[in-house]
């Protein structure tokens, strides 16, 4: 079959789905409100649904009464009884699947659960929306005429007790539907290799003659792909060697600071980049628009969604609200229910909404991830943005960066240190830091108020780190690839001070 008629087939078929979207944008409360309930009716006869009894709750403000709030370490010793082998335990089929993850600021591993549903009707069922909507909004696209070039994590799938884990993107590649298969690269063999430097190379060599028309995988480390294959082959550009390419799907962190990097490398007007928030407990939110920093809130993939306002977060006032009732410009941490039986589980990611009909939100950072140690509330979502400003007014490029307070002492203010590791380093270091402050404080009106004539703080400081820095300090944990992150902030100086003893 002629992959024109492949290309329109699978087009066709991808846009199908459009009117279903239409109606969870139709009516999102009420496609929220059904959602819940079917979650619950369907656990009722799980050890979690006996005991909070959940054939009768028939409200969500039964279901917000009766249920606590609960982090990863509340929910380990249900998630242990599956892993050992123990099923019906807070979902009524059986899970096997467990994506291992560490996140950015835990060294001990989790493993959230996910079932067949989830693997179906929330990852994969996000992809398939992910080529709809951009399908949808580039009628012109050509995408199945050649392949989509994966990057995902570097790590195998492991087997205890009848039960797998692994990153997540591995769970996906070994449960991958032979359509996705079909139109990906590189090989699974090669995307489950583990020694992240052997697979770079394995995945340039496999792909440098295949005709690629997207890429998808995490910014900071598909810059580090892309850069190595333009050495590899010699191009100045990747379009040199893959001219059909047309889009970056990405996700994972913010895409703010390396946009200018991706640029360069990828000189194309026409050239799209549409941004996904997924994790490994579920695929949340897809960029519904051409040229949007805006990210729909997909709700009918079996995840419920409650908030917490980060204004209240962790004190004795904390509240937590339904989707009815958020409000626009508000951080919040995110709380989910979902179809791998995490019930109201505590995620650590924090988002704004920067529209309510339809619901759309952006990924502002982590409950974890922020600064707050003068007041200041300052946000990864401020923090990427004044780096984004900064690198432009000064013609710099950056690879990494995290951020953590000078405590006061004595009758020293306190201040905000970075550490910034640089591709094309600032010609005057003093009007990059002069730029990234006031920067800052046009974000963040907290921030500000604390620097206002230095009142608590001091000007940031910032330490330009030696060549491979993060890179390292990566390797040396064994964090190299696929979806580790740097952390951006921290009120405690940890990551700073290792950092600091190797650069």
């Amino acid at each position: 079959m002629p992959l024109s008629i492949i290309n329109s087939f699978a087009s066709w078929v991808l846009k199908q789905r459009i009117h279903q979207i239409e109606l969870f944008l139709k009516y999102p409360n009420e496609v929220q409100e059904e959602l819940l309930h079917n979650l619950l009716m369907a656990s009722e006869n799980t050890v979690i649904g006996k005991q909070y009894e959940f054939s009768t709750i028939n409200s969500y403000q039964t279901f917000a009464e009766r249920v606590p709030i609960a982090t990863y370490e509340e929910l380990q010793p249900l998630i242990e009884r599956t892993r050992q082998g123990e099923q019906n335990v807070f979902w009524e089929t059986p899970i096997k699947w467990f994506a291992k993850s560490s996140g950015t600021t835990n060294a001990k591993s989790k493993f959230i659960p996910v079932s067949n549903e989830a693997l179906e009707d929330c990852h994969y069922k996000g992809s398939k929306d992910l080529l709809c909507l951009y399908l949808n909004n580039n009628e012109d696209s050509e995408l199945f005429l050649g392949k989509s070039l994966r990057l995902g994590g570097s790590s195998q799938i492991y087997e205890n007790n009848n039960t797998f884990f692994g990153d997540l993107s591995a769970i996906l590649i070994e449960n991958m539907p032979i359509w996705a298969e079909f139109s990906s690269t590189p090989s699974s063999k090669t995307s489950l290799m583990s020694e992240w430097e052997s697979k770079i190379a394995a995945i340039i060599n496999e792909t440098k003659n295949e005709n690629v028309t997207s890429f998808a995988g995490v910014p900071s480390w598909m810059l580090v792909l892309m850069n190595k294959v333009l050495e590899n082959t010699g191009k100045q550009s990747l379009l040199e060697l893959w001219p059909n390419l047309e889009v970056y799907f990405h996700g994972g962190v913010s895409f703010s600071p390396y946009k200018e990097q991706y640029k360069k490398i990828l000189p194309s007007k026409d050239f799209r980049y549409y941004e996904i928030y997924n994790a490994s407990e579920g695929f949340f939110a897809i960029q519904d628009l051409n040229n949007s920093n805006d990210l729909l809130l997909m709700l009918d993939y079996g995840i419920f969604y409650e908030f917490i306002p980060m204004d209240t977060f962790g004190t004795p006032n904390q509240k937590v609200v339904s989707l009815a009732d958020v409000e626009l410009n508000k951080n919040y941490a995110i709380v989910i229910t979902t179809n791998s039986g995490l019930w109201r589980y505590l995620i650590g990611d924090t988002v704004r909404f920067t529209s309510l009909n339809p619901y759309r939100i952006r990924v502002t950072g982590r409950t974890k991830h922020h600064i707050n140690v003068f007041g200041e509330e300052l946000m990864v979502e401020n923090t990427d943005q004044a780096i984004a400003k900064a690198c432009l007014v000064t013609q710099t490029e950056v690879i990494d960066y995290t951020v953590a307070p000078i405590f006061m002492h004595d009758k020293e203010k306190g201040a905000h240190e970075w550490m910034i590791e640089f591709k094309k380093k600032p010609a005057d270091v003093g009007l990059f830091q002069k730029v990234l402050d006031e920067t800052l404080q046009t974000l963040n009106s907290d921030y500000e108020a604390k620097r206002y004539n230095n009142m608590t703080l001091n000007p940031l400081v910032i330490n330009v780190a030696r060549e491979n820095l993060f890179y390292d300090w990566l390797k040396e944990r064994d964090k190299l690839g696929g979806q580790h992150k740097i952390p951006r902030l921290s009120n405690q100086r940890d990551y700073l001070e290792q950092l600091k003893e190797m650069c």
